[in-house]
């Protein structure tokens, strides 16, 4: 009965019926935004609702079930706790004081998207595992953004003081010239008064820009490429005592058979 199960659950065709339930699940949580709608379909979508949610619970119990009494296999990937996470929290009910929580686990429901398709795991994974690397640029990041947020403030608060009045408003507005959203008006702003501020906008544009963003960028990608390595290597199984018998029987089979059609022209030579 268990191999039943572990058939069933690694069986493609399973996966992509959970997927098509997420999925519909992301379309009623759509469809509930809409009060005309909720209104005329309220029924229908509880009924849904209701399906998807007995689907998941079953879904759990049957990955549980597939790897008992073991069940650190199930619980030991943190994607398998994620999962089981938002099944449990879709199970409390939708009134009360725990009206808000049930709303928003049907919401989450939306994010098992990435723990069942593999491609989006991987980046995910690759994200949390540049988050290390990222801290580091970001501790430069606010090193610079410190410096040019006091100069600015030193500089400009006189001609421009609704954004550079003091060191909060001068670091609001860096963010906004590192986002690159109307920084030169703000330049054109400064230059009035100081002709030569423009080395002070479009030097800060390009290390917070350009040179920080690409350094975000550059630690992303070495992860994602040791991310890749290491599921290849989880995909690569290896061989099988049955299978390699079996591949050592066929060899052997066309061997003799070669064998057989070379002895065949040799006599007719």
């Amino acid at each position: 009965m268990q191999k039943k199960i572990q058939q069933l659950v690694a069986w493609k065709g399973f996966e992509r019926f959970i997927i098509s339930l997420i999925l519909v699940n992301g379309v009623l949580v759509g469809i509930a935004t809409s009060e005309s709608l909720s209104t005329t379909y309220g029924a229908w979508m509880n009924l849904a609702n209701n399906i998807i949610i007995s689907v998941f619970v079953c879904e759990a119990a049957l990955k549980i079930t597939a790897v008992a009494p073991r069940w650190k296999n199930y619980f030991g990937d943190g994607w398998n706790i994620f999962d089981f996470s938002i099944v449990v929290l879709s199970l409390l009910p939708a009134t009360g004081e725990l009206a808000l929580v049930a709303r928003m686990a049907r919401l989450l429901r939306v994010l098992r998207l990435i723990s069942t398709l593999p491609e989006l795991r991987l980046i995910v994974n690759t994200l949390l595992r540049s988050l290390p690397g990222m801290g580091n640029i970001m501790l430069l990041m606010s090193v610079v953004f410190y410096i040019y947020g006091v100069a600015g403030q030193q500089f400009f608060h006189e001609i421009d003081p609704e954004h550079w009045g003091n060191l909060g408003i001068s670091l609001l507005t860096l963010f906004r010239i590192v986002t690159l959203e109307d920084w030169t008006d703000l330049m054109y702003t400064a230059m009035a008064a100081y002709p030569y501020s423009w080395v002070f906008f479009v030097s800060f544009v390009i290390v917070g820009t350009f040179v920080i963003i690409n350094l975000f960028i550059a630690v992303v990608i070495d992860n994602l490429d040791e991310a890749k390595k290491e599921r290849l290597k989880e995909l690569e199984q290896p061989v099988k005592h049955d299978d390699l018998v079996k591949d050592l029987h066929a060899t052997k089979e066309a061997l003799s058979k070669l064998l057989e059609q070379l002895e065949k022209k040799s006599k007719v030579i």
